[in-house]
């Protein structure tokens, strides 16, 4: 088995990279930035340089140990396609995910302008789902980017929600995920904005996954949307949540 996660929309994750810069609003108040920190002061090897981007070329190979197909959440704690992340790298992460074709492997970047300019040396086995997020209207050409790639599932992971989204072109998207910000500071979410989203997700067609109101105490906000729970996921998924 896999690193278990708690992110409701995987069931594992694994990090042949950790650290990031904050490139975006949505980054403000970056979970993964508070963890590094945490799992520093602890003493955690993969984290002796707190967030600083760094690869451990240890972890690669840690999906084809795990032999229950299983879904992957990659880089949880930090940007697959970030600047300082060598084009070799990346390669070498996509080699693994193909030949450990029984998982499900989500990779999900805020960077779609090198995710686009690298795409065509990548290969897009049917195991890879590519997402972007999206937080607010400043971040919609990072959908635009993403509907050229090749991936079996392309995704939308539009959290920490910060604002409305309206009229998304939704055409060769394949899965919406909407949630709050949680954590110290969060910043609100409105309801209208996600009952928006859903309606927009609903004419489209395309599976509509409620991660969480989020704020400070997340467990206490909860993740339903007027008394649902919605977990709708991708066609191809075999996975239930």
């Amino acid at each position: 088995m896999g690193v278990k996660s708690s992110i409701e929309w995987t069931e594992s994750t694994w990090n042949p990279v950790t650290g990031c810069t904050k490139i975006s609003d949505g980054c403000a108040h970056c979970y993964a930035e508070r963890m590094a920190r945490r799992l520093k002061a602890m003493g955690q090897k993969n984290y002796v340089d707190g967030f600083k981007v760094t690869l451990h070329q240890h972890v690669l190979d840690l999906p084809l140990t795990w032999k229950k197909p299983q879904s992957i959440f990659v880089n949880s704690m930090s940007d697959l396609f970030h600047k300082d992340i060598p084009k070799s790298f990346i390669c070498q992460v996509f080699d693994v995910m193909e030949r450990a074709h029984w998982h499900i492997f989500q990779v999900l970047t805020k960077r779609a302008e090198r995710l686009l300019e690298l795409a065509s040396l990548l290969n897009w086995p049917g195991n890879v789902w590519m997402g972007v997020t999206v937080e607010d209207v400043s971040c919609l050409k990072r959908i635009d980017y993403l509907r050229h790639i090749s991936a079996a599932v392309r995704f939308l992971s539009l959290e920490p929600l910060l604002g409305p989204l309206p009229d998304i072109d939704l055409s060769r998207i394949d899965w919406v995920i909407v949630g709050g910000e949680s954590g110290p500071g969060a910043r609100p979410m409105n309801k209208k904005w996600v009952l928006d989203i859903h309606e927009q997700c609903r004419k489209a067609n395309v599976p509509f996954f409620f991660k969480q109101w989020g704020g400070v105490n997340k467990k206490n906000a909860g993740r339903l949307l007027n008394g649902k729970v919605y977990c709708e996921m991708p066609e191809q998924a075999d996975f239930t949540f």
